[in-house]
């Protein structure tokens, strides 16, 4: 009997040593490759400024060899604390997502625009997050399309403001598919229409709110797609 648990015990003691051998040499594959391979990622980000106009900006993404720093170089841009933590969630999910250890490199965002009054916020979460995944990656993004939305922790993409504008400028840019939270995609929004009528001589306008569904508008050139979480818009970014 005493010889028949000692067995036990060897085996056991033999998988534990195995189990935690192989997660080390694991780790230690992802630490090499991230290590080798610097990338740079650039992609669009639709934003809002201070006078309520619709603008995308430039998001850059350096993957370098380091000591696992997130490093920002913002541009004319006020740095909001909801960007920062953006950009710390957007890391970790990409981590889970790609199962590289980032603890050996340094991640590099650069985010550029001519408007120095752009206000940045949480609303380029989910851009931040698919852009990380792709520099992680070393894959470019398909610069047709494009992204709204905050980035929670559980990987699910938020509601944001201002999406009409943002569709708008997105086709300035030439972009084909616009990704807007699920959220966004049942609400209600107001436009502005303007009626004008000719009486006795002089030109009488009013001014009217159309209340209609951001599904219903159409905006010639691009498709205004809803997605819930990351993992349903990296199909889209074939990521």
């Amino acid at each position: 009997m005493k010889n028949t648990k000692y067995f036990i015990l060897i085996l056991i003691f033999i998988f534990l040593t195995y189990f935690l051998l192989f997660f080390y040499f694991q780790n230690q594959i992802s630490y090499e490759e991230t290590q080798i391979n610097s990338s740079y990622v650039k992609m669009y980000l639709p934003a809002v400024d201070e006078n309520n106009k619709g603008v995308l900006t430039e998001l850059i993404v350096e993957i370098q060899p380091g000591s696992g720093k997130i490093l920002t170089n913002i541009d004319k841009i006020k740095f909001w604390v909801d960007t920062q933590d953006s950009i710390q969630t957007a890391k970790k999910i990409a981590e889970e997502i790609t199962r590289i250890n980032t603890n050996n490199i340094d991640i590099i965002y650069t985010i550029k625009t001519d408007n120095a009054t752009l206000v940045g916020g949480s609303s380029a979460g989910a851009a931040i997050t698919i852009a990380t995944i792709a520099a992680l990656k070393n894959k470019s993004i398909n610069q047709s399309i494009i992204i709204t939305g905050t980035i929670e922790k559980d990987g699910s993409i938020g509601e944001v403001g201002g999406i009409l504008e943002k569709i708008k400028a997105a086709k300035s840019k030439g972009v084909s598919i616009f990704l807007i939270p699920e959220e966004n995609f049942k609400q209600d929004i107001y436009t502005p229409v303007e009626k004008c009528i000719n009486q006795n001589g002089y030109e009488i306008c009013e001014k009217r709110y159309e209340k209609k569904n951001i599904k219903d508008i159409v905006i010639e050139g691009i498709q205004v797609i809803a997605v819930n979480n990351i993992y349903d818009a990296l199909k889209y970014f074939n990521l």
